[in-house]
């Protein structure tokens, strides 16, 4: 697979996630957070579970997964846990204006933890497009100027995991050669986490998984199932940085998803937004091959 293709896996799963913040709105009957989430990705952990078998089992004819690969995964899914935990947990205590905006700050995070801390390198343009992407991010949640909460801390400390998490996807995708296995054991790991806290913290009834069946089948399938496991496989053959600036246009999608299922309109100003969220990707994906096909020249 190209760096493009895998770009167009990472689009895709973006269209995916876009979609799924109608269902998330409307569709979780009476479950809570804990409790919906994890579900959610227990059902998407059995969706993907038999192709994850399938490709650990010709994985394993060549190269045994190594202890370290199953601690690399188990850390994925804790970070993903963690990520999702301290973003809900600050929109409880902040406005979605703040949250949303505030979740974007993982777009310029992810280079700047693969130039300072892993020492990968950086193509330049990728600091133009993710400025494009927060910026446009701002936009597009309606922001005339953040009014900063205490659960806004809880929200940035979610934008670093959400980091940690692009780059986990990555990198363990690139050691173990089977991504399906990692997006599986990342939703088990998280699916666990989720259930657990929420029987304990949310004490959920049948009657509220009843409710929400449709909101949990639709995440579980779709946004977790295929959507998570899309990134995982793109992630094998495209830089992280690119990944988190392609997965940033959810936002897009979401008000897209909005505008067709429940009729929300957006303003010429939240437009200029999602324009400038796709600037930064056209940028990120044509700006290299520039300067590659200069070199060839």
């Amino acid at each position: 697979m190209n760096r493009l293709q895998a770009n167009a896996l990472l689009l895709l799963a973006a269209v995916i996630w876009g979609s799924t913040f109608v269902v998330q709105q409307v569709g979780t009957g009476g479950l809570k957070t804990m409790s919906f989430t994890g579900i959610r990705m227990l059902v998407g952990a059995c969706f993907v579970f038999p192709f994850a078998l399938a490709q650990f089992r010709r994985r394993a004819v060549q190269t045994p997964f190594q202890p370290g690969h199953w601690l690399g995964i188990i850390a994925t899914g804790v970070i993903l846990f963690t990520a999702a935990a301290l973003q809900q947990y600050g929109i409880f205590h902040t406005t979605v204006t703040n949250a949303g905006f505030l979740t974007a700050l993982y777009v310029p995070l992810v280079p700047i933890i693969s130039l300072l801390i892993l020492r990968r390198s950086v193509h330049w343009s990728v600091w133009p497009a993710s400025i494009c992407c927060v910026v446009g991010t701002y936009i597009m949640s309606g922001a005339e100027g953040l009014d900063l909460k205490v659960g806004d801390v809880w929200v940035i400390a979610s934008s670093l995991f959400w980091a940690c998490h692009v780059i986990m996807v990555g990198t363990m995708a690139v050691k173990t050669r089977a991504p399906i296995v990692v997006a599986c054991g990342q939703f088990l790991i998280c699916g666990l986490c989720g259930t657990i806290l929420g029987i304990i913290v949310e004490q959920p009834s049948l009657a509220d998984v009843q409710t929400g069946l449709f909101g949990i089948l639709y995440a579980g399938l779709f946004s977790t199932g295929i959507g998570f496991t899309l990134q995982a496989v793109a992630q094998r053959s495209t830089h992280e940085a690119d990944a988190a600036i392609i997965l940033s246009s959810e936002t897009v999608f979401a008000a897209v998803a909005g505008f067709i299922f429940l009729s929300e309109r957006m303003s010429r100003l939240e437009v200029s937004g999602a324009v400038l969220i796709f600037a930064g990707i056209i940028a990120v994906q044509l700006l290299p091959l520039v300067r590659e096909k200069a070199r060839k020249l």
